[in-house]
């Protein structure tokens, strides 16, 4: 065993859920175990989060609320950078609990969820400062207006359990950044980096209640968060199907929504890319966490001059990807987050021999991995874009392969599904990837490129993708309201505008 391994028992012996700057126990009267996926053993068991702990969560940060809004852009800046020294003095800890919770590869978890996570801190530390309005301006000629950006209020967000640290780091803070409060469910699956977080936002000097976290089910604990009566906002991450329920149970309140929901990104090569950057492009991007990503690249559409050489190319290097324990310096990809999830994606494979070809992996390893929820990188080739396999959301190691042969049949292609989270566009000609940056319909089109993030630019999706973005100044649009406000200029009683309601009195 590793020597670091985060000990979650002896850690959160105090309790899953974090409110009002302490950890406590769940009082739902029902007890989740965390389990290893890399060994199938049990590594934490808690007591999840009942109605009563979100209510308690709620209240803290409604108490919380009114003197954190009325910090000034100033403070909370510096208390955000503060944040940002505690993350990064902890970095060890938050890489080695991400890793047994996820099954994250060492250097998935220390070499991007981590570093990014501190620097989003850092980079909401500095757009705290920047919250500003339009200028004053007398645009009816008597009058003075200039528009105000204020907080909501309580925010309630829920968390998937693909990126939990760097999830609950953009949802948690362009909420503060911006003067509201927060509760946070993450999945009962992985609470350990979320609350390690909040930890570390107290240890930052953040208000008691600033940040809390409630770790239950979601039908339980996320249900009643997203309805309460004192949650002014909710965003949520997660599959499409969840994200219909959420809004369904925030508009019913008139709630504020933002949501992030499925994702199956196209890879769009042209006959004139570089076939090398593409096959590496295309299998880092399709197994990057697993492929438990809703960025991944998950279906690839080749022109017909390459379509042989790129399936080839890809399924050889695939083969040289290292599945294995997360905490072995040597590991590529490490398991799925369950073996409940690892027979899901087993079952998208297993259903597509019949109308398609597999043309590697296709199964799970045995031998010293067959207690884990691993899964080997696997590519389809020659499925109908009307199949299962290209239209579904896998999230799991898997690639989709298809030819296309003119230009508007492979951008068409890559339009045809519900989803619009991500894409990418492969070719050496300018004109080209300027067509499909403008026709593609997804939030983020990279080109020559695919999963590279950044705090300063905007994350969020089309279509059934959702609305609304994470990271960037534009998730200040999410987490703040516009006001105007208007001053007369004439002090004098009787405006022209009376004469509306008053006639000639």
């Amino acid at each position: 065993m590793h020597e670091n391994r985060f000990q979650a028992q002896d850690r959160l012996a105090a309790g899953a859920q974090f409110i009002a700057g302490e950890l406590r126990r769940g009082t739902s009267g029902t007890s989740h175990t965390v389990v290893d996926p890399a060994t199938g053993r049990p590594v934490h068991t808690y007591e999840l989060a009942g109605t009563d702990d979100v209510d308690a969560a709620v209240a803290a940060a409604r108490a919380a609320y009114p003197g954190w809004s009325r910090a000034t852009p100033g403070e909370r800046s510096d208390a955000l950078h503060a944040f940002a020294a505690v993350l990064g003095e902890r970095a060890e800890e938050f890489v080695q609990a991400e890793s047994l919770q996820c099954g994250k590869p060492l250097k998935l978890s220390r070499e991007f969820d981590v570093p990014g996570t501190v620097d989003n801190a850092a980079f909401f530390a500095g757009a705290a400062r920047h919250l500003q309005g339009s200028s004053a301006g007398e645009y009816s000629g008597d009058h003075t207006s200039y528009v105000r950006r204020e907080p909501i209020g309580v925010v309630g967000s829920i968390a998937p359990w693909n990126y939990p640290l760097q999830m609950a780091a953009w949802k948690i803070l362009p909420a503060v950044a911006a003067g509201n409060t927060i509760v946070l469910k993450p999945s009962e699956l992985t609470p350990f980096t979320s609350l390690l977080f909040a930890e570390a936002a107290t240890a930052a000097g953040l208000p008691d209640g600033v940040v809390n976290i409630v770790s239950g089910a979601g039908l339980g604990a996320g249900e009643h968060l997203v309805g309460h009566e004192d949650v002014a906002m909710t965003s949520f991450t997660g599959s499409t199907a969840v994200g219909r329920r959420v809004a369904e149970i925030a508009t019913a309140g008139v709630k504020r929504l933002h949501l992030e929901l499925g994702g199956k990104a196209p890879f769009v090569v042209f006959d004139d890319a570089d076939l090398d950057a593409a096959v590496h492009g295309a299998v880092a991007g399709a197994l990057i966490n697993s492929g438990q990503d809703c960025t991944a690249a998950t279906r690839a559409y080749v022109q017909r001059p390459l379509y042989d050489a790129f399936v080839a190319g890809v399924a050889d290097l695939m083969a040289t990807v290292q599945v294995g324990d997360p905490f072995d310096p040597a590991t590529d990809i490490g398991p799925l987050i369950s073996h409940a999830h690892r027979d899901r994606v087993a079952g998208f494979v297993e259903r597509a021999r019949g109308y398609a070809r597999v043309v590697t992996g296709g199964e799970a390893p045995g031998g010293g991995l067959a207690p884990g929820a691993y899964y080997r990188p696997t590519l389809i080739a020659d499925a109908p874009q009307d199949s299962e396999a290209v239209q579904a959301e896998i999230f799991g190691p898997v690639l989709v392969v298809l030819p296309f042969d003119s230009d508007d049949e492979g951008l068409r292609l890559a339009n045809d599904t519900p989803y619009g989270l991500a894409a990418s566009a492969w070719t050496r000609d300018v004109f080209r990837a300027g067509r499909a940056t403008r026709e593609i319909q997804a939030g983020c089109v990279w080109v020559n490129d695919h999963i590279p993030i950044l705090s300063e630019m905007p994350h969020g999706g089309y279509k059934a993708s959702g609305y609304g973005k994470d990271m960037s100044a534009y998730s200040f649009e999410e987490y703040t309201q516009i006001k105007h406000v208007m001053y007369d200029n004439t002090a004098v009683a009787r405006k022209d505008w009376h004469r509306t309601v008053f006639g000639r009195r």
